[in-house]
């Protein structure tokens, strides 16, 4: 996207607001004339709620229902909050049952089942199949809409299924091959059918099939679907029974949101599941109070280990000089041990059992960052003070380095292992955690030294 196309979107992304608020409504139609979806998605990602319905009202039916569509579920939501109830129906069986399940889960308890009542009854029941399984399973993302043939079936006969499938089928690029007793017994391309004579039965076309069970971790599955390169992954029950796909673009999404999540958790805020400059300014208060004041509450843990050593810091005050140098250089040491992790995690390369390994790892990792900037500490602090306060500084920052990545290594897989999110577990609280057992070596090694 060109700067220039970055500015005039901005710019009438301005101006549609202005007219809305001051309600001039063809104005605001002149201006959203001849958008692409994608252009439209962007303008309504920018506007108040209330701006934002106004401005999809003005769509003809169609291009409302593809801007619809590409909207986060969150923003879905909020549409669904402020338009009528027979544009909500018409807005919400459009969506394949995988989406209206995204948008769902979005929604108030109240509104959900009666969107599903409006439904006709094949489209409730598949949105019900993908409704009926836990929230983090691959279960609620997957699609029940797909094309299947059978090993006995003729390439020309399963050409004919694709034929008939593709106005309600997710995929029809990757096709499960099942038996007579609906197991996946492998899969087959649309490339290798249309390359195949037509008298050319499927078990001599098909390939091993990978395929994942609905109860399996959303992440898990999408990571797994993305890693093999697939189009498309078979989801299954516990018998091998096809019960839905996933498709790549599905796993893609699964992994942006989770992501997402992550990242924002490592800072220490709640995910918003919605753009930035579309959220309430309540609710980024929100995702950021409660960590905040779980932070505060650990950070006086700081404020107790300076009031243990308080006869120490009165007896050598250059000491004091060294307090944020240290426990920063240990917060950010931790930090970056934790990122690693969890990113070696959200890929696969670790797994919990490897907690030895990783802790092996870090242990030598931190002790030579700790070297490194210990020798550089004692070189500095000897000179302008003593011998005795560089040695102090240098020991001390070898120790904290060597914890800090020893306990930012191992947390987010001991937390992994308790099935709870890593990101919770990263770079806000080991921050927190290596602050307070910095400053207690950083006053033990000083108390040695320097015979306080």
């Amino acid at each position: 996207m060109t700067a220039d196309f970055r500015d005039d979107m901005t710019g009438a992304i301005h101006t549609i607001s202005q007219q809305v608020n001051s309600r001039d409504l063809t104005g605001v139609a002149r201006l959203i004339a001849g958008r692409t979806t994608s252009e439209l998605v962007d303008v309504c990602e920018r506007l108040t709620e209330k701006q934002r319905a106004v401005v999809f009202r003005l769509l003809a039916k169609q291009q409302a229902l593809e801007v619809f569509e590409a909207l986060a579920p969150a923003l879905q939501s909020d549409l669904v909050s402020a338009l009528r109830d027979s544009d909500v129906a018409s807005l919400f069986a459009s969506l394949d049952p995988d989406d209206r399940v995204w948008l769902l889960d979005e929604l108030p308890a109240a509104v959900a089942p009666r969107l599903l009542r409006g439904l006709p009854d094949r489209e409730r029941e598949l949105t019900a199949v993908v409704l009926g399984y836990p929230k983090a399973s691959i279960g609620r993302r997957m699609s029940p809409q797909y094309v299947t043939t059978h090993p006995d079936l003729s390439a020309s006969q399963t050409l004919a299924r694709v034929s008939a499938g593709l106005d309600h089928a997710e995929t029809v690029y990757t096709i499960p091959v099942l038996d007579d007793g609906r197991r996946v017994a492998g899969v087959v391309s649309l490339r290798d059918l249309m390359a195949a004579s037509g008298e050319t039965v499927i078990a001599e076309l098909m390939s091993q099939p990978h395929f994942s069970l609905a109860t399996t971790d959303a992440e898990d599955a999408a990571r797994a679907c993305a890693d093999l390169g697939l189009l498309a992954l078979p989801i299954v029950d516990s018998e091998s029974r096809l019960v839905g796909i996933l498709t790549i673009d599905d796993a893609v999404r699964i992994l942006e949101h989770e992501e997402t999540e992550d990242s924002a958790r490592q800072g220490g805020v709640e995910p918003l599941r919605r753009p930035y400059l579309s959220t309430p300014i309540r609710s980024l208060v929100r995702s950021r109070v409660l960590w905040l004041l779980v932070l505060a509450v650990g950070a006086t843990l700081t404020v107790q280990v300076l009031e243990v050593f308080e006869e120490t810091l009165n007896a050598v005050t250059v000491l004091a000089l060294f307090v944020p140098l240290l426990i920063g250089t240990g917060g950010n040491t931790g930090n970056q041990a934790a990122t690693t992790v969890t990113r070696a995690l959200a890929l696969g390369d670790v797994r919990s059992r490897d907690i030895l390994r990783v802790l092996g790892r870090e242990v030598r990792v931190g002790f030579s960052l700790g070297l490194l900037l210990g020798a550089l500490g004692f070189a500095v602090a000897t000179p302008f003070y003593s011998m005795p306060i560089g040695l102090t500084i240098g020991l001390t920052l070898v120790a904290v380095c060597t914890v800090a990545a020893t306990i930012g290594g191992v947390m987010p897989l001991a937390a992994h292992a308790i099935r709870v999110d890593p990101a919770v577990f990263s770079n806000p609280f080991i921050s927190t955690f290596v602050d307070t057992t910095g400053l207690i070596i950083y006053f033990v090694i000083a108390m040695a030294i320097l015979q306080i």
